[in-house]
């Protein structure tokens, strides 16, 4: 059984740190970006240090006060917002940013939990280093919830995923013991690997409040593309070609639906746009290349054996710097575009790619035969990572089908599943998705989390309700 952080308990845990580290949480606290769930607090804490994250934690414990972990509040799923049970208190790391070390020689960074993607992204770029993870929300979203989520982004094809550039992290687990783990090693291999289960485990088993970073060398070019395609299957196909001609050098592959043309065009029409008549089906390639290749000349290359090949019908070569960051911000300004419109149900989903065309096509027909939708599919197809978002036809708002809601988000994660795919492949499961993780996950996986989380968290206090219902 919880007890709320209340007055009396957020007196004694002020007791034991500097004066000005617990509030009470502002509103924006409360709420997730899509206004699908609000949460309550007894008190915001903001420490400045690991030290002090312990005291909070081992304060928490002692006293079974519930803890939702905030980072830059922008995931999608609920993990930051609690809704139920007694009133927990707010762990936010805001004040912990700072960027410790770039190093260009180690390729590394050690920087706060609570540092801004996009401020480790300049930090690394003004080194002539690449930190390479990138998201539509990365001038807002925090270190210590990218790793928490295990974010992905545009350019998992070749660098993977937050996992995949993390060697190593600093973090609290919930009865206050502090892990040292930022050793700065590509092979350690001295027992479990602690850091890699806290690592998308949402907040739920501890607290991250340093990490250790990889960057990379920044490509000596780099060229952008955007090129119609007939279809998913030609996408594909297209993305073959591509890694055939230029292995190791494709940083993104993007497939974007005429529908995500058309939502900026209604929401955002200022915005220009590539194509006076935008194709069914665009792919959005970037390029990262090596000295001695210019990639004007490998994507003109590569335009013409698509071209041959009966695979791309149209395509935009960027001839400048601005023109690829044009087309960047037509990419990143879908997820907004869609915000404004307003979801029904929004997917994040991941399938096989020899499935990929399969299940868009059959998902398409169910819901066409389910009711009158409007649906948008995006997404990172280079590593099977779709966004399968379904929106009220036009002229109608999503108000007017909470009705029908969940039976169009079990009618895509059931053939979601029926194609071997995943129903959360960067998002996590947070709140919103926990009868979803219920439903389609694995029994014995579920079992064994379960087990980690009564052996980690045994008072039940980091984020309950998140991932794995809580008692």
């Amino acid at each position: 059984m919880l007890n709320p952080a209340d007055t009396r308990f957020s007196a004694r845990l002020a007791a034991l740190l500097p004066e000005d580290t617990l509030c009470d949480a502002p509103p924006r606290y409360l709420v997730e970006p899509r206004g699908r769930l609000f949460g309550h607090a007894g008190v915001l804490a903001r420490p400045r240090s690991t030290a002090e994250v312990a005291t909070i934690l081992r304060q928490c414990s002692a006293e079974r006060v519930a803890v939702v972990p905030y980072g830059g509040g922008t995931g999608l799923v609920g993990g930051q917002v609690n809704p139920e049970g007694p009133a927990p208190l707010i762990l936010s790391l805001e004040r912990m940013a700072a960027l410790r070390q770039i190093d260009p020689v180690g390729n590394l960074a050690i920087v706060d939990a609570g540092a801004v993607l996009a401020d480790v992204q300049a930090a690394a770029e003004a080194v002539g280093r690449v930190f390479p993870l990138t998201l539509a929300a990365q001038g807002s979203a925090r270190i210590g919830g990218v790793l928490g989520t295990n974010a992905g982004g545009v350019n998992v094809l070749r660098y993977g995923a937050a996992r995949d550039l993390c060697l190593g992290i600093e973090a609290v687990l919930a009865d206050g013991t502090v892990i040292g783990g930022l050793k700065r090693l590509r092979k350690d291999n001295t027992g479990y690997d602690l850091r890699n289960l806290l690592i998308g485990s949402e907040g739920t088993l501890g607290v991250i409040t340093v990490a250790a970073l990889r960057l990379f060398p920044r490509p000596a070019g780099e060229g952008t593309a955007m090129l119609a395609v007939a279809g998913p299957t030609q996408a594909l196909a297209l993305l073959a070609l591509a890694e055939a001609r230029l292995t190791g050098c494709i940083s993104a592959f993007e497939l974007i639906h005429q529908q995500g043309f058309a939502f900026l065009r209604e929401v955002m029409p200022d915005m220009r746009q590539p194509f006076a008549a935008p194709p069914e089906w665009t792919v959005l390639i970037e390029l990262g290349l090596p000295e001695g290749i210019e990639p004007e000349a490998a994507l003109t290359g590569l335009f013409e054996a698509g071209m041959a090949a009966g695979l791309v019908s149209d395509g935009v070569i960027a001839q400048s710097g601005a023109q690829r960051a044009e087309m960047w911000r037509l990419r990143e300004a879908i997820p907004e575009a869609n915000r404004r419109i307003g979801a029904i149900s929004s997917h994040d989903i991941s399938l096989p790619l020899d499935a990929l065309a399969a299940f868009i096509a059959k998902a398409g027909a169910a819901l066409a035969r389910h009711g009158d939708y409007r649906v948008n599919c995006f997404g990172h197809v280079g590593d099977g990572n779709l966004h399968y978002n379904v929106f009220p036809a036009e002229g109608r708002t999503r108000d007017g089908y909470e009705a029908v809601r969940a039976g169009v988000k079990t009618l895509v994660h059931d053939l979601v599943t029926e194609f071997g795919g995943s129903i959360s492949a960067e998002h996590g499961i947070g709140r919103i998705k926990l009868g979803d993780l219920e439903r389609y996950g694995d029994a014995g996986k579920l079992a064994a989390m379960r087990q980690i989380k009564a052996a980690l968290d045994p008072m039940g206090i980091m984020n309950p309700g998140a991932v794995l219902r809580q008692g």
